[in-house]
């Protein structure tokens, strides 16, 4: 029996979650990358697997089934992660009431409580307890250096599984069962998109039609901590809750975004909510923003960079505030409510797309989870 083949193209996180979820099926993959390394958004973030900001129910399911990938790949292959969890910290009698109601939804499903300030304190060093009533816990999150891991995870597909890739390959034209890149061509069995929003140049019309954006984000890292200083858990301050879906279960969550639109208008515009995460060399990762639009300004704004810090040091305390690097990150992002953009583009091609800033913490889960119910 001949062995099924597979073309991937793009070798982000969706890429590789797609191509190991057809190699571990005994598909011949081959993937073919732009670039000499993947440089887009798949590693320009926190590193954060974070089930935590899943809805209860089949997208949180998906997060786990993500993270138990995540941990295999990283264990065999020896990947740097943390499986630090995250704290969500709050400083008013508001947050703290969405906090009990996210515990008193949430705690029969995962793994999450709610803690009093003693107790918060003593998760992180990092805590600023100046007014602090109590967080949220959840144990699930894990961090991984993801600037390293998408490098480190190809080369494991590539010895474990035989995973071809093409480096510095741009594929121009798709003619299934072939793609081209110049005068060059290749073949498979099936053909498999997953260059984010790149598919607009091989599939222009189809992108058109798309109900599809861009969001641009902007990060900071902090130096390594002084005296291997650790943080502990991810830390997020009150905003995070209003950003993730998975807060919608507690009741007063409107109240509170209500409060903040009055209290932190220029925070919202800009869709700021500030979280900091920490590698294994202990440089701290903090953001981000998100502005929406087909086309951005190349440039970053140092007011952006400013109201992050602010608003982080109403909840942290680092030992090392000197920043080593800012950059921002572009992805695409369905504006129809849909968590993903999956679809036939002709016989024989998928484009998997779609997942906006969920791209580590669900592009595992969703690609094995297509792939098995095909």
């Amino acid at each position: 029996m001949k062995q099924p083949s597979a073309i991937i193209i793009g070798a982000g996180i969706v890429g590789l979650a797609t191509a190991r979820a057809l190699a571990i099926r005994g598909y011949k993959v081959t993937v073919f990358e732009r670039n000499e390394r993947a440089v887009g958004a798949s590693i320009r973030n926190f590193g954060m697997v974070w089930p935590i900001g899943q809805a209860t129910g089949p997208l949180f399911e998906r997060a786990m089934l993500s993270r138990s990938i995540w941990k295999e790949i990283c264990t065999e292959a020896r990947i740097w992660h943390d499986e630090v969890g995250s704290l969500h910290l709050a400083y008013s009698a508001d947050e703290l009431q969405v906090i009990s109601e996210y515990v008193e939804a949430n705690h029969q499903h995962r793994d999450c409580g709610l803690l009093n300030a003693k107790q918060a304190l003593q998760k992180s060093p990092a805590v600023n307890p100046t007014r602090l009533k109590g967080a949220l816990w959840s144990s699930e999150e894990m961090i991984v250096e993801s600037r390293v891991a998408v490098g480190q995870i190809a080369a494991y597909l590539a010895e474990k599984y035989d995973v071809e890739f093409f480096w510095n390959t741009a594929i121009s034209q798709i003619e299934p069962p072939s793609v081209k890149s110049g005068r060059r061509s290749w073949k498979a069995d099936e053909i498999f998109v997953c260059s984010g929003a790149d598919f607009e140049t091989l599939y222009p019309e189809l992108f058109l039609e798309t109900q599809i954006t861009k969001c641009k984000l902007q990060m900071m890292r902090l130096v390594s901590q002084p005296d291997e200083w650790r943080i502990g858990p991810a830390l997020c301050g009150g905003l995070s809750m209003i950003h993730y879906p998975g807060f919608q279960a507690a009741t007063s969550l409107p109240e509170l975004r209500k409060r903040y639109e009055e209290q932190y208008g220029n925070y919202l515009e800009w869709g700021i909510h500030v979280m900091a995460s920490q590698n294994g060399s202990g440089e701290l990762t903090i953001g981000d923003s998100h502005e929406y639009g087909l086309v951005h300004d190349p440039f970053d704004k140092e007011f952006i960079n400013n109201l992050i810090i602010a608003y982080l040091q109403t909840f942290a305390i680092f030992k090392d505030w000197k920043m080593m690097q800012s950059w921002h990150g572009i992805y695409p992002k369905m504006t129809n409510g849909q968590t993903e953009f999956i679809t036939g583009a002709e016989p024989g091609v998928t484009i998997i797309n779609g997942l906006g800033g969920n791209g580590m913490t669900l592009s595992f889960g969703l690609c094995e989870q297509y792939i098995a119910n095909r």
